[in-house]
């Protein structure tokens, strides 16, 4: 698995979303890496963040959702490799940069004695407002009366209007007093704040060897940055300001202009502050905050090169997600209904994402076309390309949103749960398609489920999620034939195919927790028959079992009791192979 290329790269991906005024947060920190041409299954209960996640780079997230933090960096060197003219105005443009960096570039000449200005600054701020302790412990008493406003309320809208007047009335009292809550913990802190701030202005002392200090820093740092600087900065300098034209370049001209002006505007407060511009990561960061880098390779008289660091988590611009989603990264959904236009032809929708995505004429898209609907195993394509959708069985319908996603010959092939709503037989044969013409066009897929049977057949790796974290990591031998969390000891044991004749069929006690709380310690940790006392206060961290298995339970640490898995599923290979024929 080492040798093989990172195609996607997720690292402490945090995903929330603003729900009825209160944030949940549907990912927490998972951090996997997706390999060029492999098969991976993410599986997981309902509500585990399955689809949320996959959704994330597919740049499919609801309006309501957010990328809080992490990256998401995808390896396409076909789409990464960036090009733009050097026209009269590119070479102004430039040269407009570089002097404007060689200009920002004294500011780093004096960034250590301003960074003790903001830290002088900041202590004082300390001293006039509450300490991190204090805003921490009314910020919790804040949230947990916001919640309970946010729970009355959205009971409050499930009320019959005519026939529970009473309980109505109940609720908006409550909420009434609940406002008045929250307004005299606000209060509360204005008014601490303001007493910490006529403390401050009342100490004579402390305001005079703040002020004097405060000076004697200033006129340090005015003197630093009159400096001269180095020739290794003005051969940087000349690089950035390449890279900072090859970022803008793909836009349009308006786009541009902006683009270029916040970048040298980003560059020149991370001069003022010290950053490391000749770190990869801190440049990337400095950039990512404005536009894509695209990081400068060469150059000849007609053009700038190089390559663009995509992180999909920073894309803030349409225009951006329209190059990837589709052509790099395409998803087939659940229900192939709801993926296709009842009104449109099934060829007109095949061929509508080729003229969009690929440079060919119609007669040429429309040869495309049957040929996948060909590949995909529709029956005398020619005569059927002019039908409708709801002239195709549930089957055939699934293997055209499977045509259209494979239409521009994505990298990656997100399936999301693509065989539910098909019956058994139907169910397989999908199943084989997708991993038949994965050797075709060499993507790689994302199989999102919970069915294990389907993991079994079509995965080289599994990803176990729960509560928006990854449980447990491991090849399919790895998870099925020796899982070490207990959350997927309990998904094994519920598998219906390992159930005895005459026993109960288990099931996994509980309910997942809340994504709108903080959740102190392991996650599982209420429906964890195994549970012991640090599961309760500590999050285990992920424990390395091999080169290619992580689990993340406190089981495994060495000061831990050793458990057996349970015994239904220890001697789970021959059953697994009579079961799923695998």
């Amino acid at each position: 698995m080492q040798e093989k290329k990172v195609l996607l790269s997720v690292k402490d991906l945090n995903v929330k979303f603003r729900v009825r005024g209160r944030i949940l947060t549907a990912i927490r920190g998972i951090d996997l890496d997706i390999y060029e041409n492999e098969s991976i299954a993410i599986v997981g209960e309902s509500g585990s963040g399955k689809s949320v996640f996959t959704k994330t780079f597919a740049g499919m997230l609801e309006s309501n959702g957010f990328i809080d933090q992490g990256s998401i960096i995808f390896s396409d060197d076909e789409l990464s490799d960036t090009s733009v003219k050097l026209t009269s105005n590119a070479r102004s443009m430039v040269e407009r940069a570089l002097k404007s960096l060689n200009e920002s570039s004294k500011l780093e000449l004096g960034a250590a004695t301003y960074r003790q200005i903001l830290e002088l600054e900041s202590e004082k701020r300390a001293k006039e407002n509450l300490t991190a302790e204090e805003i921490e412990v009314i910020e919790a008493e804040k949230k947990e009366v916001v919640a309970k406003r946010a729970d009355v309320y959205n009971h409050k809208t499930t009320l019959n209007s005519k026939k529970q007047k009473a309980e109505i009335k109940a609720a908006e009292a409550e909420i009434k007093e609940l406002d008045a809550k929250i307004k005299e913990i606000e209060t509360r802190a204005e008014q601490l704040t303001k007493e910490r701030k006529a403390s401050v202005a009342a100490d004579a002392a402390y305001l005079k060897a703040y002020e004097a200090k405060k000076a004697e820093l200033k006129a340090k740092h005015a003197k630093e940055i009159q400096g001269t600087i180095s020739a290794e900065t003005i051969a940087r300098n000349e690089i950035l300001a390449k890279e900072v034209y090859l970022s803008v370049g793909r836009y349009t001209f308006r786009k541009r202009i902006q683009l270029f002006d916040g970048l040298l505007k980003a560059l020149k407060e991370a001069m003022k502050l010290g950053v490391d511009l000749n770190n990869e990561a801190e440049r990337n960061a400095v950039f990512d905050e404005v536009a894509f880098r695209v990081r400068y390779i060469d150059e000849t008289e007609e053009k700038l090169h190089g390559t663009c660091i995509l992180n999909l988590a920073k894309i803030k611009y349409a225009g951006d997600w329209s190059q990837i989603r589709g052509s790099r990264i395409a998803t087939v959904f659940q229900d192939p209904m709801t993926s296709l236009n009842p009104i449109i032809t099934i060829g007109k929708q095949i061929t509508s994402i080729i003229l969009k995505h690929q440079d060919c004429s119609e007669l040429e898209a429309r040869r495309r076309a049957i040929d996948l609907m060909h590949k995909v195993g529709i029956p005398n394509p020619e005569a059927r390309f002019d039908d409708y959708p709801f002239q195709y069985s549930g089957g055939m319908r699934q293997r055209i949103v499977i045509a259209i996603a494979l239409s521009c010959q994505p990298k990656i092939l997100i399936c999301d749960e693509p065989t539910t709503a098909l019956d058994v037989t139907i169910q397989a044969q999908i199943l084989k398609l997708i991993k038949d013409l994965q050797k075709e066009f060499n993507y790689t897929i994302v199989f999102i489920t919970h069915d294990l049977g389907v993991v079994a057949n079509i995965a080289d790796r599994v990803a176990v999620l729960y509560a928006g974290q990854i449980a447990e990591l491991g090849t399919v031998e790895d998870v099925f034939y020796d899982p070490r969390h207990p959350y997927t000891w309990a998904l094994l044991s519920s598998l219906p195919q390992l159930a005895q004749k005459n026993t109960k069929l288990y099931s996994i006690t509980g309910t997942p927790p809340s994504l709108y709380n903080n959740i102190v310690g392991d996650a599982f940790a209420p429906r964890n028959p195994y549970c012991m006392k640090i599961d309760t206060l500590v999050e285990p961290p992920m424990f390395k079992v091999s080169d290619t298995h992580y689990a993340k339970t406190w089981l495994l640490d060495p000061k831990a009791p050793k458990i057996e898995k349970p015994e239904c599923i220890q001697d789970i290979h021959e059953k697994l192979v009579k079961a799923f024929n695998i």
